[in-house]
This record gives C-alpha cells, structure tokens and sequence, in this order.
C-alpha cells in the first residue's frame, strides 16, 4: 500500500493491512489503543482488553504491530514440511484474519527475522516505531512485560521503550501496559498489578485465540491455556470475595518508564520482585510466629 512520505519502514517485506478499508491517515490518526507484539498471536493473548475495548466502538480503534516474520515459527502435525517461507506467508495472513475479526483498525506487520531483532545494536525496529509514531497517537500501548522469559519479547520490549522515549513528553501514551504472555504476572502483589477485566464477548476472545492453526495444530493448545490462564486470574485473584469478573489478564504498569527517562528498566522491575519477596517473608514469619 501507499504510505505517506514522513512513515517508511526498514524492510522491503513490510506491510499494513487496513481491515476497514479506510486510507493509512484515516486509520493511523483513528487508533486510541494500540498493541505491540513479537509474533503472530501475541497481540490476541495479551492484548484482548484493548481488542474488546475498541470493538465496534465508534469513537475507539485497536491497532496491532508485530515485529517478527514468523518464518521461524514451530511447525509440526499437518505443518511439519513446510519451509520458513510458507510458514511467513501463513503466519502473516493468520494475523490478517485476526485484525479483520477483531475490528483493528490498524494492522502493521514489520517482517523482521528474530536473529536480526536479536543483534543488540540493531535498532531498525525503534526507528519503524518512530515513524509508525509520526501518524499513530495512542492513548494506550499494550506490549511485552519486563519479567517475560521470551527473549525475543524482551527485545521487542527494549525497542518500543526506545521509540516511545523519543517522543516528545506530550505525545506519549498515558497509559503502557506490559503483558503476561511467556510467564504470568499472578506473583505481583495485588496492589500493583494492573487486572484488566476481559470477560466481554467470550466468543469473540475464543474466535481471536483459535485463528492461529499453524501454531495450534501442532500439539500447542494456546487457545485454552489462554483461557485457562484468564479464568484462573478471575477466581484466585480474591480469596474473600465472589469473582468480579469471569476472565481476567495482568499487566504491568510500564508508564513510569515512558514519562521518566531516567528510570531504569532492570531496577524498575526487580522493584516489584523486590517488593514481592518482602511481602512473602513478613507473612510467612508472622504466620511462623518469628
């Protein structure tokens, strides 16, 4: 597609999707909530209390970025043959399928091997952010959580860090969440974890979770392991309490770390492990009589 002059990527594999069929501008300057994922589902995992949030709501818009190319992706059972090409090629339209059923209006894909994401002096992904940036205005981002043990998220996580703290203070999001994907964040003390209700539209949640066959087919049930997780969230995140709400997610409350660039990353997040491990011995000692 044709994008402004002011917004180009690195790669020439680069693409945004426009479910709507709106032009770029129209669509870019209409997203209010906006995920930034590694691969094909993560934004569907993590990302689906903005997803509902924006669903057929006049005056809100989802959009998705995902950094990878997902020819690297794991291919078993009926996928097992299929070279790291036609695995891009199905990963990428699977997320295409996604945006269109979940009503995104925004669906960028930035087709970036892992290894080169991994290279830690490489920042093209930063720079594609910025220039997404110059046309995508959200007031809240969704991306990876700092305590995840997917490195490739973790990288992804540096990147986005990197493009937001570029903008200037009034174009930041008001609000960055860092999601549970490869380890959840049920360990944060209550207070501080961000517990987004995502029990509307079940439907619409188990149709976004099972659009991803390739990864699926194979043995790797992440459709219900998300649900699994969303309702194990929901029950035991109260023990004095009946359930607020059915499916719950956790994030991390990354917006500190965006509006304050002195703050660093590792020290912020070992605060809430920190924090963690001093609530674990008070209440242990206290319950040991010591």
């Amino acid at each position: 597609m044709n994008l402004p002059q002011n917004v180009t990527f690195n790669l020439p594999g680069a693409n945004v999707y426009l479910p709507k069929g709106d032009d770029f501008l129209t669509a870019a300057r209409g997203i209010t909530h906006l995920g930034i994922g590694a691969h094909q589902d993560d934004l569907e995992f993590m990302a689906y209390h903005g997803i509902a949030e924006c669903f057929q709501v006049p005056d809100r818009s989802f959009g998705g970025v995902i950094c990878t190319n997902g020819a690297g992706s794991a291919r078993t059972g009926p996928y097992a043959s299929y070279s790291g090409e036609e695995m891009r090629a199905i990963r990428q339209q699977e997320q295409r399928t996604a945006a269109l059923l979940g009503d995104y209006g925004l669906m960028a894909q930035f087709d970036y091997p892992t290894a080169d994401l991994k290279d830690p002096a490489d920042h093209r992904l930063s720079q594609d952010l910025i220039a997404l940036f110059t046309e995508v205005r959200p007031q809240v981002v969704y991306t990876h959580s700092p305590a995840d043990k997917h490195e490739t998220h973790l990288v992804v996580l540096r990147e986005v860090l990197l493009a937001l703290r570029s903008l200037p203070a009034d174009r930041r999001p008001a609000k960055v969440l860092g999601c549970e994907v490869w380890r959840d964040l049920d360990w944060m003390l209550d207070e501080e974890k961000v517990a987004m209700d995502v029990s509307a539209r079940p439907h619409l949640a188990a149709a976004l979770n099972g659009v991803f066959d390739s990864q699926i087919a194979g043995g790797k049930r992440y459709d219900l392991a998300t649900e699994g997780r969303r309702r194990a969230n929901a029950t035991y995140f109260t023990s004095h309490a009946v359930d607020a709400a059915s499916h719950l997610a956790f994030a991390m409350d990354l917006t500190p770390l965006v509006h304050d660039d002195t703050l660093n990353p590792v020290a912020y997040t070992l605060g809430f492990i920190d924090r963690f491990r001093q609530d674990v011995a008070t209440k242990l000692s206290q319950a040991l009589g010591r």
